[in-house]
């Protein structure tokens, strides 16, 4: 598999949305409110990554991965890491992390930070072992109760 950064030369935006969607698919039905990812567009998608640092990875010709990275103050925020279902649990997930450890060593940054639902367990269980730790728990606005949590992971300096 190959991963390589998004670029002014990327055009394949139906194929990254429909990744995208298949790899959050099974959250639909199991998080409220809904994800954020069914608002997408290929428009948007192509604004996001001009405002966010994205990678995509591929196997072969079809895309079977992405990372959308965004620097704050103190941390390099991970979003939309997305892994077709069909490719998940062999380590492209884990991959995709390093580039974003790379990517935040480079800007000076000492931490990843990414949000997950409340609801979605099994990912809580592998960002830990992935070394993020929980430090928060936010509700979206117009919830009176948790809906996602935060989690970082303190880089090695």
């Amino acid at each position: 598999m190959r991963i390589v950064p998004l670029d002014q030369t990327f055009t394949r935006w139906d194929e990254l949305l429909a990744l995208i969607l298949s790899a959050f698919a099974a959250m639909n039905g199991r998080i409220d409110p809904p994800s954020s990812a069914l608002k997408l567009t290929t428009a948007s998608l192509a604004e996001k990554a001009g405002t966010e640092i994205g990678h995509v990875a591929s196997d072969g010709e079809k895309l079977v991965g992405c990372l959308f990275l965004r620097p704050e103050a103190d941390c390099l925020y991970v979003g939309k890491l997305a892994v077709l279902p069909e490719v998940q649990g062999k380590g492209l997930g884990k991959r995709l992390l390093g580039i974003a450890e790379e990517t935040a060593a480079a800007l000076g940054l000492p931490a990843l930070r990414l949000e997950t639902r409340i609801e979605l367990t099994d990912n809580h269980a592998v960002f830990a072992a992935w070394g993020f730790a929980r430090t928060a728990e936010k509700a979206h606005p117009g919830f009176d109760r948790t809906t996602f949590i935060e989690m970082r992971k303190v880089l090695a300096s």
